[in-house]
Parts: C-alpha cells; structure tokens; sequence
C-alpha cells in the first residue's frame, strides 16, 4: 500500500513574530530548522518515490531539512522544468536517474493568500479591526481578508492539483511527501477526511508534525 505524508512547514521567522505571512516568502526560524529535523526523523524510514512542496522557501527547507534523516539512499533532486535550468539539470547517468527522489515545485500548494494584511502583526491587527473581525478573517470557510483569499479559494487550486498529481501517484502505489502550508493543507485534509465546512474550521495542523496516511481500498486512511 502506498503512503502519504503531510508536512506543514516549521516555523518560520514571522510565524515566531506573529505576523500575517501569506506568500510572503520568509525562512525557517531556528525553532523551525528544529522542528524539521525531528520531522524527518519520524519519517525516516519511508522511501519516497516523489515530494511536492509549495513554490514557497519555508516549505522547500522543511521538506529537505526532513529528507535528510531518510534511511533511503536516494537523493532528493529538485526537479526544474523551464528554461536552462530544465536543460543543464539532465542527469546522464542511468543508475543516478534512478536513485533520485523528484521533487516538484508548484505554487497551487502556496499558503493561502492574505492580501492586504501580509506583513501586518495579528495583535496590532486585532486592536485595530477587532477581535471578532480578524477571527473571521482568518477562520472563516468563505470570508476572506481585505485582497485576500478565503480557505474555500485556496481549496479551489490546491484540491484539483492534489487529485491531479499527488493521487494519481497513490493509486500507482507510490509513496509521497507533500510540504505545504497550514491552509493549503487544511483544505487537502478537508478533501481527503470528507470534513464539513464548519468541521474544517476546527482542523489544526501544527508546525513541523507529519500527518500519516495509506492509500487502502480506494481511498486515504489517517494512520494514528
């Protein structure tokens, strides 16, 4: 049976700050490098056959800080498919090909887009607008913030690449990591558990802890 593992990235410095990140594309704290690393450790002894990360620094760190504890000798290669890059990256060595774990990059698994509240620090935010307002703004399935998206826009671009690419590979009996972001993988979860729009709202997914599945008879099984 395949596996799928669900990354959110560790902390990164404005989650330590308490700041709206969004696609603001900010590094791992500390705290985060940690996380990553203990991460990887949890997941070490499962051999990927693919990773998808977002587009996003945070969540490419995460995922190949956690790589490096894999007892798997491949190599974790991150997969250009444009321009020179794409050329000059061939691998001409059969036998490497082969030992390489693909990772692939794509923004449909970005973190959820805060528009105008980017940069802005959640408690000077609050004292602004109100408790209740940024609650909603933030929680809310289909209220989304000033520019931004709602959690029911970002799972409009993240669930059609998830069936597309991510469980296509499962059905084939590959296994696969995902590092993403805390609301592009709560609307994945939220497709793959069936969860209600209000069931989603309570959903959290802390930084830097993998959440196990098995692709068992047709459909995805949380493993505890």
């Amino acid at each position: 049976m395949s596996k799928l593992i669900l990354l959110r990235h560790g902390q990164s410095v404005w989650n330590k700050k308490n700041v709206f990140t969004g696609w603001v594309d900010v590094p791992l704290s500390q705290e985060g490098i940690v996380e990553a690393t203990n991460a990887g450790e949890k997941i070490a002894g499962i051999e990927f056959d693919a990773v998808y990360t977002s587009v996003q620094i945070r969540a490419i760190e995460t995922a190949m800080i956690a790589l490096a504890a894999n007892k798997s000798d491949k190599t974790p290669v991150v997969i250009h498919e444009e321009g020179k890059m794409a050329e000059w990256t061939t691998i001409y060595s059969e036998t490497m090909k082969a030992s390489i774990i693909p990772v692939y990059r794509d923004w449909h698994l970005n973190e959820r887009y805060y528009g105008e509240l980017q940069g802005k620090n959640k408690a000077e935010t609050a004292a602004v607008y109100g408790d209740e307002q940024v609650h909603t703004w933030r929680r809310s399935y289909d209220i989304a913030p000033p520019g931004g998206e709602c959690l029911k826009d970002t799972a409009e671009r993240t669930i059609p690449f998830f069936k597309e690419n991510i469980l296509t590979l499962l059905k084939e009996g590959k296994n696969v990591l995902v590092s993403a972001h805390g609301n592009s993988l709560r609307s994945i979860v939220m497709f793959i558990e069936s969860l209600t729009e209000e069931g989603v709202l309570k959903l959290e997914i802390p930084t830097g802890v993998p959440l196990f599945y098995e692709y068992i008879d047709d459909q995805l099984v949380r493993v505890v």
